[in-house]
């Protein structure tokens, strides 16, 4: 039973294959909140070697598609897993069968939940080569999807970081993702100075989740459609043919940041496409927010790009232009259905049915902000608890109450006033929740200035990105 569980969420993360194919095009050129508790609820940034577990991270099949496109990938397959060629040549065919379904040109028409997506990987590839086989291989597939298969930078500026925490606020220099609230903030030596709304990977081509690092800026990036069977359905493209910068058929927009494979950050996107479903395992942004973000990413790595020189690199888009940064800036994967936020508890819907949305996540994270569940009030008990399961990948009609209504006192109940009216005590009810809300907020009076730092600066891609203000250093 335990290994079956293993499989079960090993298989989420299979998703990498298209993913490949988005490393270079997050289209087309290829969690969760932890159960551990930390006693310091708003301070977490510095490596405590929790790192998640490989098996909590999401795998697909086209993740799978993308990783076997790597010839480093494939080699490990063989001598770690013991994969003949023809057993790779088999799971290749099933993952490039399925990605076949999920191309680019419908991924929007896609009903499946993440949930079935991996479900449906597992069972796929332990009919091909066996369920030993098939464990050992969606492990290996986990493990270069969470470290995004790069190299160490030659001064770990941006190696020595680790997740670390639940709602965890970093002392230092970084980007943080969460995954679920469709937010991206960049932080600078432990403050944060700007956040952005976006857009996230489908179920079937999720984001990854674990620490990455940002190390160029690439503008007019072309794309180059891969020797994929979903490509030859594309109308007006064709394998190996390079799609030039500035196409309405390149999906990365005018710039596009690595974050490993098969991930990258990238614009491009329609500002409807924030707030949901937009990309192959990447972040989305607009174009004016790409080039916001690429001019602070920059400032942030001690790199000079300035608003003349991004227009300047922009302008002839049959010239890809590459622009290192100072020093790599880390990238911070997270998914986080659950956080506390300044006097208020953001519970965000399981977008990749990672079953985070629990009462046992709930204490845990109330708990890193010095809290009980106890110290709540029935009413907020009342809201919290129905929202989780509302917000849950599979929420219940009728979900049982697990706090104790509001009652009259023992004294009362047991002797009341002879002639007097019984008084009537109202009894908590939660608030309706619509079966499309992605969020959830709800004030709680313990967490009051407590909690992960609400948006600043906060460029929600709708008009002119905010000019950056920085806070008072009094």
């Amino acid at each position: 039973m335990k290994n079956m569980k293993t499989i079960r969420h090993l298989s989420l993360g299979l998703t990498f294959t298209l993913l490949l194919v988005t490393a270079a095009a997050c289209v087309t050129e290829t969690p969760t909140n932890s159960n551990s508790s930390s006693p310091s609820p708003s301070v977490s940034p510095s490596p405590t070697g929790t790192e998640r577990s490989a098996v909590d991270v999401p795998v697909t099949l086209p993740v799978l598609d993308a990783l076997l496109s790597d010839e480093a990938f494939r080699a490990q397959v063989k001598s770690q897993v013991a994969l003949s060629d023809s057993e790779i040549s088999q799971v290749q065919k099933i993952a490039a069968d399925e990605v076949t379904k999920l191309r680019q040109a419908n991924a929007e028409d896609q009903t499946g939940s993440a949930e079935e997506s991996r479900q449906h990987a597992a069972e796929a590839i332990r009919g091909a080569v066996g369920e030993e086989k098939a464990k050992q291989l969606f492990a290996l597939a986990q493990e270069y999807w969470v470290k995004g298969n790069e190299a160490p930078t030659a001064d770990n500026s941006a190696d020595a970081t680790k997740t670390a925490g639940l709602n965890a606020i970093p002392k230092d220099t970084r980007v943080v993702v969460n995954i679920p609230a469709y937010r991206m903030d960049v932080f600078r030596e432990g403050e944060l100075v700007k956040s952005y709304k976006i857009g996230i990977g489908y179920p079937e081509f999720p984001l990854p989740t674990g620490m990455r690092k940002a190390q160029s800026i690439i503008f007019n990036p072309t794309w180059t459609p891969p020797d994929e069977p979903w490509v030859a359905k594309m109308k007006n493209i064709s394998v190996g043919e390079k799609v030039e910068a500035g196409s309405k058929l390149n999906p990365l927009g005018p710039i596009k940041i690595p974050i490993g494979l098969p991930s990258l950050i990238h614009g491009g996107k329609s500002v409807a496409k924030l707030g949901t479903f937009a990309s192959h395992g990447c972040v989305g942004l607009t174009t004016p927010q790409v080039q916001d973000f690429a001019k602070l990413l920059a400032q942030t790595s001690g790199t000079e790009l300035s608003d003349t020189l991004i227009q300047s690199h922009l302008k002839d888009k049959t010239q890809t232009k590459v622009v290192k940064l100072g020093h790599a800036v880390p990238v911070e994967l997270r998914y986080e259905t659950i956080v506390a936020e300044d006097g208020k508890l953001h519970i965000y819907k399981d977008v990749y049915d990672q079953n985070s949305n629990t009462e046992e996540n709930l204490r845990a994270v109330l708990q890193a902000n010095g809290v009980r569940m106890e110290d709540l009030s029935e009413a907020e008990r009342t809201q919290v608890l129905s929202a989780l399961n509302a917000m849950s990948g599979h929420p219940q009609t009728e979900p049982a109450a697990k706090s104790p209504a509001m009652v009259p006192s023992s004294a009362s109940a047991a002797s009341p006033s002879i002639g007097k009216p019984e008084k009537k005590v109202a009894v908590a009810k939660a608030k309706p929740i619509a079966k499309n809300q992605k969020e959830v907020v709800i004030e709680i009076a313990a967490l009051k200035g407590k909690g992960y730092p609400v948006t600043v600066n906060f460029d929600t891609g709708a008009g002119k990105p905010p000019a950056l203000v920085a806070k008072s250093t009094r």
